[in-house]
């Protein structure tokens, strides 16, 4: 590793061991950097230098910026940092807000003084937000006003959170304010392309989520990689997405533009009818969201004009072969499928147009390494059903902990998807291996909520699984055994809904709850979520007969 410009190495100190790292591979000359790196002149301070300034690189509904607007934004947020805020390289800033301005220049501002990111989901609650705060030690935050309220219960929860800025408050100290008088020029700090600049964390398949560390030269690994190789994008290009930008795979839809000097539209309400209008109105030409997002396009029925699109990239779930079939029949698009992980920061399989086999997520992108091993990381044979493990230029790096030992295998990084690779080496979905329920786009712990379930006072027990939904592909479905004389009815369930909508982000919220006397167990008394799973799957196949019964 570079020497680091590290100033506050609390994280870098709580990387895990190196013999617990995946294998880096950097073979392909797209993925070889230099030892000192900042990301951000790649993503931006390049292109003013070479006179692309006054192009546009973000549109919104109310304003576009070019990049050298953006450019003076960051300057003057990262004096600020730096200047008022003390900030020093290697500090973590905690962000918040919905895809706006000014939370992508929050991000750029932290990651050029030399800071760390950490993002969280506009939708969580105080307890989740807190996670991070305590977990990471974070003493500032930059925060849209709009999300005060949980912010400011976060700060009565986790002391370590000594000062949040609000940008659009108004307030004297507003983040405005703050840089009112702050020069827009800043020299990016002189970081080594292994230092750490974001945190990610992920959803949590059991226990606490997981911090991600992601360093420099991965910012520009995933550009290089997927955008590079697979999307294929263009600088006249406009990208549009749903994902929040606290999703790497939403970050994602920030980086890639800017890498190769192209645009993108923000939405802080991008639901389908409304990124389906944005389209129409600022003519988008790469779209990113999830099946779930086109699916509901498609029963738009044409109320909205697509045909600026030429590339739709589909992620954060399984993509159903029906889908894709809708979608090249109404558009004469392709929808270009890939997985990704958090562990990864973005896609690490997928396959370009002319390569696709409507299905299949695809091969590995060109970099990475991608196999099928059994449970003892022993390689299986094509057509053999097993676990999914990949390595390439990045890789999972947990901070400070040992579940690093569970993901990374003799090297290579176990995604938690079960697959099966055939004999041309494309690679088909079968399912998840773990608790995580993948909803619409969004990964839901099934702990997560059995927890939320578990603090009403009608529960005694519970089990939550994915359940099988056309529209969303999976949905929560919660199994509960109720307390002695309660009674279970339609206006419990509901109860128990806005139940868990105030305890954990409403996303999370079981669509679906059935009462039961009792829960499958194993003998030494734990859940068995595999046997409620069958049954999940069981019931909604019984559902699916009988629509189809009726219809005849």
């Amino acid at each position: 590793m570079a020497q680091t410009a590290h100033v506050d190495t609390f994280a870098r100190d709580h990387l895990p061991p190196r013999e617990l790292w995946p294998d880096l591979i950097f073979t392909r000359p797209e993925y070889h950097y230099p030892e000192r790196l900042n990301c951000v002149h790649n993503f931006l301070d390049r292109w003013i230098a070479e006179g692309h300034g006054d192009a546009p690189c973000i549109y919104t509904d109310k304003k576009t910026y070019s990049y050298r607007e953006l450019q003076q934004l960051v300057n003057r947020i990262a004096n600020a940092l730096t200047r008022k805020l003390g900030l020093v390289p290697g500090g973590r800033v905690l962000l918040r807000s919905a895809n706006t301005p000014m939370m992508v220049a929050a991000y750029l501002a932290v990651i050029k003084a030399g800071g760390i990111a950490v993002a969280t989901m506009p939708l969580l609650r105080a307890k989740e937000i807190a996670y991070p705060v305590q977990r990471t030690k974070i003493a500032l935050a930059l925060c849209d006003h709009k999300l005060a309220d949980e912010m400011e219960k976060t700060k009565t929860v986790a002391s370590e959170l000594q000062r949040v800025v609000y940008w659009e408050s108004g307030a004297p100290d507003s983040l405005e304010a703050l840089i009112a008088d702050e020069s827009d020029v800043f020299t990016a700090v002189d970081t080594a392309a292994d230092d750490l600049c974001l945190i990610a964390f992920t959803s949590g398949t059991t226990g606490d989520p997981k911090g991600t560390m992601h360093f420099h030269r991965d910012m520009l690994a995933v550009c290089d990689g997927f955008a590079g190789n697979i999307l294929r994008a263009r600088s006249d290009d406009r990208f549009i997405g749903s994902a929040p930008l606290a999703f790497t795979f939403g970050f994602g839809g920030v980086l890639f533009p800017m890498h190769i000097g192209a645009s993108f539209i923000l939405l802080e309400n991008p639901a389908p009818p409304n990124l389906a209008a944005a389209v129409e109105r600022f003519k988008a030409t790469v779209c990113f969201t999830a099946p779930t997002a086109y699916r509901v396009i498609l029963g738009l029925n044409g109320k909205h004009d697509l045909s600026s699109l030429r590339k739709c990239v589909s992620a954060g779930e399984t993509l159903p072969k029906g889908t894709f079939d809708a979608w090249l029949k109404a558009t004469g698009l392709k929808l270009i499928d890939g997985i990704g992980s958090t562990e990864m920061l973005h896609i690490f399989i997928s396959a370009t147009e002319d390569e696709i086999r409507p299905g299949a997520t695809g091969k590995p992108v060109p970099g990475y390494e991608a196999k099928i091993v059994d449970d003892d990381g022993h390689d299986v044979p094509p057509g053999t059903l097993g676990r999914l493990a990949v390595r390439g230029p990045t890789g999972c790096r947990y901070f400070a902990d040992e579940r690093q030992r569970k993901y990374v295998l003799n090297g290579w990084n176990l995604t938690g998807d079960t697959y099966v690779m055939d004999q041309d080496g494309y690679f088909w979905y079968q399912s998840r291996s773990d608790d995580m329920i993948v909803s619409a786009g969004y990964n839901i712990a099934g702990p997560d909520v059995e927890a939320a379930l578990m603090t009403h006072d009608a529960v005694a027990e519970c089990g939550v699984v994915g359940a099988p939904d056309h529209d969303r592909g999976m949905i929560v479905k919660a199994y509960v055994v109720l307390r002695p004389g309660v009674v279970g009815d339609a206006a419990l369930v509901g109860a128990l809904q806005d139940h868990v909508k105030r305890e954990i982000a409403p996303y999370k919220y079981p669509r679906a709850i059935e009462f039961v006397t009792e829960l499958p167990k194993t003998a030494s008394g734990k859940l068995r979520r595999f046997t409620l799973r069958q049954m999940a799957q069981a019931e909604a196949e019984a559902v699916k007969s009988m629509t189809s019964t009726a219809a005849e």
